[in-house]
């Protein structure tokens, strides 16, 4: 990804926009086959040319324009014939958001993978699902990991939509009303380049485009650090029921050897709070004056290659943690187990109200019973086989069934069908 935003590859490609530009030029006839032969074999740059030329001028594209012209020679007066820096400048970072856009793809494919993989392992494995931090009821591993495989699935239709929508270039001229070239031209330049030429522009690129794209970053992001949240509490000392994986030699405090911290999941969290930032700017450049400012100019040389590479990179720190996750299943038996069977109480709650009575006088009997247990560090089982306004629906026998793990695991399966697990 890092390659694809160094200022080599940003002149490299407006220089391949501007040779499509020459290209579509000499098959009208305006530029002699020779000398687009001539372009095409001279045209070359150093990034450290452009850049002498550029404390000069003070200005990007002129810079390379004339570290270009120098290099072919008097045929460079067919080079940027008819344009305006955004032509080039605009096209040529469609073709990079595009590039950038495959890389992120395959980055959520392969993390779907490394998702689905491990929770095809655990289909089984019961763990306590909490609201509010607190026990709710079992569910499985694997389910808390198929909600994440579906969040991940949204962003990566997200992102192939954004994709779509940034791929379009620009070759219409100062105000990007085609007074110097024919809108064929930019027709068949976007054709060549692979992109598709926008229906109306101004000067530049209208930027909602690229908050689109920013956007659907930040929420890929945003799922990133809901995961990695997530794996931080399920590490805490008192839950213990996942680790993040932790090499030979690792360390994890100056201080204190014990110490076996989550900070891959933090790393993640703290980038995704970049990479939100950068979205939001990138809105914020949506109004432009008139026909366009360079007001977005500066940002977006810092968000966007930013938000690409950030992305990437928690992308695939993310796929490392989740193939190298140690799982304690055993941890998550013993952390249902010390709530005394309390999430049970819905269960009964049900048994009673198919018993007859209203659910208020069920609620208000199982409430007893769990309260009554939670204070009291006694077995819901054994508090609710003492209660007799319970025992007048239910008998002790059929209470003792009710305390069953895999009723609450028993249509899961049916969830596992739809990722292919």
């Amino acid at each position: 990804m890092g390659s694809i935003w160094n200022e080599q590859a940003k002149f490299q490609s407006w220089l391949d926009t501007e040779i499509a530009v020459c290209e579509v030029w000499a098959k009208l006839g305006k530029i002699p086959q020779k000398s687009l032969d001539n372009i095409k074999n001279k045209a070359s740059f150093t990034v450290e040319r452009i850049e002498e030329i550029e404390k000069e001028v003070e200005h990007d594209l002129i810079a390379f324009t004339t570290a270009v012209a120098e290099n072919v020679g008097e045929d460079s007066r067919y080079i940027h014939m008819g344009l305006t820096s955004y032509d080039v400048e605009d096209t040529a970072l469609s073709l990079r958001l595009k590039s950038s856009a495959d890389i992120i793809i395959d980055d959520i494919t392969r993390a779907i993978k490394a998702l689905k993989k491990l929770a095809s392992q655990h289909k089984g494995t019961i763990m306590m699902g909490r609201t509010h931090g607190v026990h709710a009821e079992p569910i499985t591993f694997a389910f808390k990991l198929c909600v994440w495989i579906a969040e991940l699935e949204r962003g990566l239709e997200r992102i192939k939509a954004a994709k779509e929508t940034v791929s379009v270039g620009k070759i219409s001229g100062a105000v990007g009303s085609y007074a110097n070239l024919d809108p064929s031209i930019e027709e068949m330049v976007c054709r060549n380049l692979g992109l598709k030429p926008s229906p109306a522009s101004t000067q530049v690129l209208q930027r909602d485009r690229i908050a689109e794209y920013m956007t659907a970053l930040a929420l890929i992001a945003g799922s990133l650090e809901k995961c990695a949240v997530e794996i931080r509490n399920l590490s805490r000392t008192e839950i213990l029921e996942v680790e993040e994986p932790f090499k030979k030699g690792q360390k994890g405090s100056s201080a204190m050897p014990h110490k076996k911290n989550p900070i891959i999941s933090e790393r993640i969290t703290s980038l995704a709070r970049v990479i939100r930032s950068n979205s939001m700017a990138a809105m914020e450049n949506m109004a432009l004056w008139h026909e366009r400012d360079l007001s977005n100019s500066a940002g977006e040389r810092v968000i966007i290659p930013d938000s690409n590479i950030l992305t990437d990179y928690i992308l695939n720190k993310f796929i490392a943690l989740i193939e190298g996750l140690v799982v304690h299943p055993e941890n998550m038996l013993k952390n249902i187990a010390s709530s005394g069977g309390i999430v049970f109480s819905q269960r009964i709650l049900l048994t009673l109200v198919d018993k007859g009575i209203t659910r208020e006088q069920a609620y208000k009997i199982v409430q007893s019973c769990a309260m009554e247990a939670r204070n009291s560090g006694r077995q819901m089982k054994d508090v609710a086989k003492e209660s007799k306004d319970l025992l007048a629906y239910i008998d002790k026998d059929s209470i003792e069934k009710l305390f069953d793990l895999n009723y609450f695991t028993r249509n899961l399966d049916a969830v596992y069908k739809r990722f292919g697990i």
